[in-house]
Formats: structure tokens, sequence, C-alpha cells
């Protein structure tokens, strides 16, 4: 069994124009005086990093890898869930989502595409010049507008539709794995891949292609009323990456889980700050350490009620606490 690395922070709910949330020296900075040991980079904000130059120049990536070094972290790895949106996204969103890309594609969903693409690409290789193992996504939605369909799907629509998400995204996976950088998708409503099932759907569809793997963050389980206890046994093998935030929901006679277009903090459900909300993470823990999660406990704040600054300081000893330390003999050795 593996100890659980962290704990680390995803800055992107932190960046900011404010100091010291403006750079990426200054908040790894304040990371570090928090207790992390390890920060999660959001790849599309170019306050935190060029992508396409760390992509393309392995000294530039060194001196990102020096900035996080210098502060006392390490990088856990880089983020491209903007991009992997503009991936594969249905024409329903296309308003919503255009803010994502650069201005001049807005409002050019084939620009838009192409770009996210080789958003991907870039993010391959930054990762392997960061000397990173794994990468965070989203899968993008061609289907998600049908999840409770009325009128009814049309035949075969599921089918074609994962069939053209991994025509989509095979050749970002081809590109993943020449370069030995799992990709993770967080399964996030929203997105194709949203449970146990959609994920399946879009193995299959790409063949079991080895690149595919997990973000497992169990706080969308909670939303979807999904047992995400159950959801670490049946796919140990492809979770790679972890992101810990918490949840509740309480749902009323007025509403549930699609949370009647209400804002976030009347919403059933809704993320809390670690600790604040429902979510079992003991167990989490003792499961992740049990099938030998790989990698880093990563705080993701989201929470409709604290402050983001108090949320991150909570993390830090939220994970130190939950972090178990294997055991390097068995219990009952002293029988022998």
């Amino acid at each position: 069994m593996k100890t659980i690395k962290g704990p680390a922070l995803f800055l992107a709910q932190f960046m900011s124009d404010k100091v010291p949330f403006n750079n990426l020296k200054d908040i790894c900075k304040w990371a570090a005086s928090l207790g992390y040991i390890g920060v999660q980079i959001p790849s599309w904000d170019n306050r935190c990093i060029d992508l396409q130059k760390a992509a393309e120049s392995k000294s530039y990536a060194d001196e990102i890898s020096g900035i996080v070094s210098e502060a006392g972290l390490q990088i856990t790895e880089l983020t491209s869930h903007l991009q992997g949106q503009l991936v594969a996204s249905h024409a329903a969103y296309d308003i919503e989502f255009d803010v994502f890309a650069p201005q001049a594609l807005r409002g050019n969903p084939k620009g838009r595409a192409e770009w996210a693409t080789q958003q991907l690409l870039y993010a391959a290789k930054a990762s392997k010049n960061l000397g990173l193992k794994a990468h965070a996504t989203f899968s993008g939605a061609l289907l998600w507008h049908t999840t409770y369909p009325w009128p009814q799907r049309k035949p075969n629509s599921v089918q074609e539709g994962f069939k053209e998400l991994a025509k989509r995204w095979l050749p970002i996976l081809d590109a993943f794995d020449e370069l030995g950088v799992d990709l993770c998708y967080e399964i996030h409503p929203g997105e194709d891949l949203h449970d146990g099932i959609t994920f399946e759907r879009f193995l299959a569809a790409t063949g079991n292609h080895r690149r595919v793997n997990i973000l497992y963050d169990p706080s969308h389980f909670v939303l979807q009323q999904l047992n995400y206890l159950e959801y670490l046994d049946i796919y140990k093998d492809y979770i790679k990456m972890f992101h810990a935030k918490d949840a509740e929901f309480n749902p009323s006679g007025r509403s549930g889980v699609y949370g009647g277009y209400q804002d976030w903090v009347d919403r059933p459900g809704r993320f809390r700050s670690l600790g604040d909300g429902q979510v079992d993470f003991k167990s989490i823990f003792s499961k992740l350490t049990q099938y030998d999660y790989p990698g880093w406990a990563v705080v993701e704040w989201e929470c409709c009620i604290k402050h983001p600054e108090d949320g991150a300081k909570e993390g830090v000893d939220f994970i130190k606490k939950h972090i178990i330390r294997v055991a390097e003999r068995a219990f009952d050795d002293f029988a022998g």
C-alpha cells in the first residue's frame, strides 16, 4: 500500500488580480505558508503558466518548476477543464461556453474545437516537460442536454454520441500515450462523462484506451445521489487523481436533484468546504489507501457559504488528519 501524498491545493478558484493571488510565485508562497506541499495548476490561466510555451520550451517549463520548488512545493498536475469542455460542445451551449475560447474564436464552434484540441496537445507536452504523470480535464458534452430526455432520444443517438466523443478525443489520448501521461477525466454533471456508466461507454468507444482515467471528486456524486464509496470499489484501477471537495444534499418537498434553477446557496445539493458537508472522507481515504491510489489529495475549494481563504486554511489540517500513513509490517507479526 502507498501513503497518499498531500495536502495539495487546486489554484484555479484562488487566482485573481489581487496580490498574492495574481501570479504563480506569490500564490505558491501563500499556499506554502498555510502548510500545503503541492499545487495543481490551471493551464488556462496565464497568471500561472503559458501553456504553449511550457509545451515548446523545456527551459521555460523548468522555470515554472523552479518557481514552485522555491516556495517549497511540488506541482501535482496541470488541468485543462475549460479547454476540454470545448473539445466536444453541443450547439445548445454555444453562448455559455464561448467565453472559454479566445476572443477571436467566439461565435466559431469549429474554430473553438480545433483550438481546444491543440490546447490539449500542448498540455500533454507541457506535462511531460514538467515531469508530470497525469493531467486533468473535462470530456465536454455532446449528449448532456438529453440526460432527462423529452422528447425521447432518437434511436442510437447515445451510441453515435459516444462514437463522436471518442473520435474527437482519440488523437489527444494517443498524444498523451506517446508521452507517458495519463489523461484523467473529472466525472462531473454537465459532462458526457458524469457517472460510472458514461465512463464505461466512453472507455469502450475508445477501444479501452489505456490513457483513459478518472479524476475522482465525491462531491459531484453526492449531488447525483450516487454511491461514491462503491464507485471506488468498481473503478479503483482508473482513479489516478483525487479532488477532496465536500458537499451536502438536503432534498425538500419543493426541490431535489435538479435544484429548481436556484442559486447555489438555495439548492438542496450544494458544495461545501472540507468538513462542512456530508462526504465520508474517512472511508474514502481508507479505500484509496487500501487500493494503492498513487497520487495526491488535492483540496478544491468550492463553497457557497465560507470564504475561500478560510476554506484553504482549514483544508490543510483536514487532509493531514485523513491521510493514512501505511503500516510497514503486519499487526500480528509479533506472534511469529
